[in-house]
């Protein structure tokens, strides 16, 4: 298979270059193709291989963020026999979508990487939630790549139409798609997102048809596929592990597990991007530090008053920009000494509490 069926381009090649003149020449680019929790299936020009990150990345790595997710392009070191390569260096990403880690208050999960497009798939049943909708556009614009919402089970819902109004009313320039896969509506549209060289991601819950979107696009059932759970339209993970799959037309599709929470992760400009309609209504208000509850000359409480604005999308907004600074604090460095700083209290206090229960024996 040719780096070029992959995604490699004249940037990449650049910055591979550039690595070989500090490192072994012995090294071959290849492009993470599977992960399968922390293993890692890789292509190369010459074969398909399992490899996990040298000693090295793993120690520089700042954090789980940086490590080799699946689209990324690494250098690495192919073994003589089958056994397992080694990755020495992540080459510099185009973007990465990326979401708080559940459970995890102060740690990022990457998703995919080296991304072109994120399909936003949401079922036009029990699924449908457009604060779900801006949520996963506010991270899909922190990766720098191009947010299309996919509008799929259009064959279940008699006012699909509307339901694209809707979304292209909350999604401002977004492109917005009805698929049915009993149908093939909308199946074009989306494979038109994805010409020859072009990675795209699909994010979404589970049970929304990702995976057999996957299969009509592969042109072969390649993906197992579960029916939906009748009780309140939940999906069953199918899926357990991350993969890329080359399209027939030349097009790169990464799946994965359906999530069903979106922390948000990243800087303001996804959050900017989403609801930029917001924004631009806060620039014709009076006082440039508004709140838009009581100020005089508020231009974001009028278009509320006129419905120009609905209160449920401002409430998402200000309830995802709370959100955004609540994590941008707590990924600030001063936070994160503060958060070893604890825990390492936590630790001696432990000790010591350990100490005085042996001397009281």
């Amino acid at each position: 298979m040719s780096l070029e069926s992959l995604g490699w381009g004249p940037d990449l090649d650049h910055a591979f270059s550039q690595l070989l003149t500090q490192t072994s020449p012995s090294l071959v680019p290849g492009r993470v193709v599977r992960q399968d929790r922390g293993l890692l299936t890789l292509q190369t020009s010459e074969r398909t291989v399992l490899a996990r990150p040298s000693g090295r990345v793993l120690h520089h790595a700042p954090g789980a963020e940086a490590l080799p997710t699946i689209g990324d392009w690494v250098a690495l070191r192919l073994p003589p026999g089958e056994g397992e390569a080694l990755i020495h260096a992540v080459l510099p990403r185009r973007g990465v979508l990326m979401r708080r880690e559940a459970g995890h208050e102060h740690a990022a999960q990457p998703i995919a990487a080296n991304l072109d497009v994120v399909f936003l798939v949401t079922g036009l049943d029990g699924n449908f939630n457009p604060r779900r909708i801006e949520r996963a556009l506010t991270l899909a614009w922190n990766s720098g790549a191009t947010p299309v919402v996919v509008l799929s089970k259009a064959d279940l819902e008699p006012q699909a139409a509307t339901r694209v109004l809707e979304v292209e009313a909350l999604a401002p320039g977004v492109t917005v798609l009805a698929l049915s896969m009993l149908t093939g509506e909308g199946l074009e549209a989306v494979r038109a997102q994805l010409p020859a060289g072009r990675t795209g991601a699909l994010l979404g819950s589970s049970g929304v048809g990702k995976s057999t979107l996957v299969n009509q696009l592969l042109g072969e059932a390649r993906l197992e596929t579960q029916a939906v759970s009748a009780e309140g339209d939940r999906g069953r993970h199918t899926t357990t592990h991350r993969e890329l799959f080359v399209l027939p037309h030349g097009g790169l599709l990464i799946d994965g597990p359906g999530m069903r929470e979106l922390g948000l992760w990243g800087e303001e400009e996804g959050l900017e991007h989403a609801f930029a309609d917001i924004l631009e209504l806060a620039d014709g208000c009076r006082f440039r530090d508004c709140t838009h509850q009581r100020e005089p000359g508020c231009a974001v409480r009028t278009a509320l008053e006129t419905g120009v604005l609905s209160k449920e999308r401002l409430a998402s907004y200000e309830k995802l920009r709370r959100e955004q600074a609540w994590q941008a604090r707590q990924s600030s460095p001063a936070a994160q000494h503060e958060q070893r700083r604890h825990a390492r209290n936590q630790t001696v206090m432990g000790w010591e509490h350990s100490r005085a229960k042996r001397r009281g024996k």
